[in-house]
């Protein structure tokens, strides 16, 4: 089993990657007016991708497992929205199994389950047209096999006939929030990180502000190293709105621990920070739930790595019960219009994400 906490070193797949790069998509650069709708905003589906790769699942019956809790999270949102599964035909029959029956399957093969940072990023321009902003995904820093991912976003634009919009950034969506009014936040570590992008901050703000379409970036440090991601900000800090950010504090008793450091860190930073209209932040808190099912160091128990759909929120949940029922009532407090549904999605906390991570929206 593999686990985006801990460091990896594998061999990943560029060649098919560049290879696409000249294939039919219709790639252009530049933003052309087209931004990123907030997550928010209505959807049309939601994607996602059965993992399968025995190379980074080399556990078959936890892969079961996983691939268990993948249904679930698809089957939780199509109560709400449609949803596409990608996936090679060949694990199709078993793969119907599990999932509901109003769940689309689309052939396009996949390696894992990340479908915020392999699948396809959606922008929209004034007019409602939409493209798709590829980030040119590279396994993390080429830290795990992606022959199949790596090709995900430009399969879909062929299928929808939409523009690919690529001014050479590297990195993943995971790695990036924004509040729908034209701000960013990220963390330094995955994204101004020779393992991607050799630009200095400067240059890698400005491609991510063109990607996004948005006029103001918000740095935090973060952490190199200690995962697969440089530390994506999705399971740390989420916008919920203008100017206010959902927050997760780490365990107070955390000792010698660099994530814990890193997240007080960030906080530290953010409490300085203004919103667009020259306010300082507002921010909820999430506790970490320190009573949870599962208790290896390397899980990622967070509530805020949670996704949006049509009329829902879906969140984990981790056997805490007391920190559980405190989150959803937060999440309600803070969605008022949307239900909240919780699930238990520990085998993806196991390899290092959560159901953020597993999704991708794309906007009406």
């Amino acid at each position: 089993m593999v686990s985006r906490r801990i460091f990896l070193s594998t061999l990943a797949g560029l060649a098919g990657t560049l290879a696409m790069m000249n294939g039919d998509a219709r790639a252009v650069s530049g933003s052309n007016g087209f931004v990123v709708p907030e997550e928010s905003d209505p959807h049309l589906r939601t994607f996602m991708q059965w993992p399968v790769s025995r190379v980074v699942h080399p556990d078959a019956e936890f892969l079961d497992i996983l691939q268990q809790t993948i249904a679930d999270i698809a089957n939780a949102i199509v109560d709400f929205e449609p949803v596409v599964m990608l996936m090679d035909a060949r694990f199709e029959p078993a793969a119907r199994r599990l999932l509901d029956g109003r769940i689309d399957v689309w052939h396009i093969p996949t390696d894992d389950l990340w479908c915020r940072d392999s699948g396809p990023l959606f922008v929209r321009d004034a007019s409602g047209q939409q493209a798709i902003r590829h980030l040119n995904f590279n396994g993390w820093g080429n830290k795990q096999v992606h022959h199949n991912d790596g090709l995900i976003a430009r399969r879909i634009a062929q299928r929808l006939d939409l523009e690919i919009l690529d001014n050479g950034l590297v990195g993943e969506a995971g790695g990036v929030e924004l509040d729908g009014a034209g701000t960013l936040l990220a963390h330094e570590s995955c994204w101004v990180n020779t393992n991607r992008n050799l630009q200095n901050r400067g240059g890698v703000e400005a491609l991510l502000l063109e990607a996004f379409g948005a006029d103001r970036m918000i740095w935090t440090p973060g952490l190199k190293g200690e995962d697969i991601t440089d530390y994506h900000i999705d399971s740390l800090a989420r916008f919920v709105g203008p100017g206010h950010v959902l927050f997760q504090m780490p365990d107070p008793g955390a000792i010698d621990d660099s994530f814990a450091d890193a997240a007080l860190e960030t906080l530290s930073l953010l409490e300085q920070e203004l919103d667009g209209e020259g306010n300082p932040l507002k921010f909820s808190i999430l506790e970490e739930p320190l009573h949870r099912r599962v208790k290896s160091e390397d899980f990622v128990a967070s509530y805020v790595n949670y996704y949006v759909c049509n009329g829902a929120v879906i969140m984990p949940q981790f056997g805490d019960t007391e920190e559980d029922v405190a989150a959803r009532e937060t999440m309600q407090e803070l969605y008022p219009d949307r239900q909240i549904v919780q699930l238990n999605t520990d085998a993806v906390g196991e390899v290092g994400g959560g159901i953020h991570c597993a999704t991708m929206q794309q906007p009406v």
